[in-house]
């Protein structure tokens, strides 16, 4: 009897997907916030853009530079397959089974949150998780990191919460310039050539001018590093990576997600 009720009250739960966009250029912190979310928040999953970039042969070649362009928008993500994906996780709660990230391989940089803030955030939402799960409903919070997550139309409709980091051109430099490279799609496969490396040129030639481009549209005057938010996406909440502690900028995200998830 027992059994049966529990199984009939599983049945009759209702699923809530909500989807959190965490944007960024590149070596903002955006991944590193996702990931600290999802390690807080309870039944989460989380997608990375990148994963959605063509693999290497088949990106757009840079009309001066003659390099393959990973940053320009058109070319460096497969925009319809990342909706898709981002549908279904909508739809069943789910990560599709075909879903594969290699973001495991790429260089972790640590950036910690206190001790304070991840206990204190986690007991909270595992307390709204429950409470929920009373009333007979599962939330499931899908959180997506990317560097162009505010360019195609149709992905930006997919999040519920949009959160965007802003660095400084130069610290968003120094940081690139650390790495020792990024993992490419090829690397669920084979390892051997997939490290991608930026030539001398490349940051100042190619990656940061198409950030720019890709979110100007976002920023009055379409002044990226300082300009206001002009409204043109959405409910965005732009959150100042370089004057903020990690911490900080994980107690806001949270703040905001906790308004949104009761």
């Amino acid at each position: 009897m027992a059994g049966d009720v529990a199984s009939e009250q599983a049945e009759n739960k209702k699923t809530r997907v909500i989807l959190v966009g965490v944007g960024g250029a590149s070596c903002s912190g955006k991944t590193t916030l996702a990931k600290h979310l999802k390690r807080i928040l309870p039944n989460s999953v989380i997608i990375h853009q990148d994963d959605f970039a063509p693999q290497q042969g088949s990106l757009p070649i840079h009309p001066i530079y003659q390099v393959e362009d990973w940053d320009s928008a058109a070319g460096a993500i497969e925009w319809p397959r990342l909706a898709s994906v981002l549908k279904e996780v909508k739809r069943s709660g789910k990560i599709p089974p075909d879903y594969q990230s290699h973001d495991h391989l790429n260089e972790q940089r640590d950036v910690s949150v206190s001790d304070e803030t991840f206990s204190k955030w986690k007991k909270v939402f595992e307390n709204v998780q429950n409470q929920k799960e009373a009333e007979g409903e599962e939330v499931v919070w899908g959180l997506v990191d990317g560097f162009l997550l505010y360019w195609d139309q149709d992905v930006i409709d997919q999040f519920d919460i949009r959160f965007m980091l802003r660095v400084p051109r130069d610290l968003l430099k120094s940081r690139r310039e650390e790495r020792s490279g990024y993992f490419t799609a090829e690397s669920l496969v084979t390892l051997e050539g997939t490290l991608w490396k930026d030539p001398p040129f490349y940051w100042d030639g190619i990656a940061y001018p198409a950030y720019v481009d890709a979110h100007q549209h976002i920023f009055e005057n379409g002044d990226v590093e300082k300009g206001k938010l002009k409204g043109t996406v959405d409910k965005l909440i732009l959150l100042e990576g370089a004057q903020m502690s990690m911490s900080e900028i994980v107690e806001r995200c949270l703040e905001e997600l906790l308004a949104y998830g009761v």
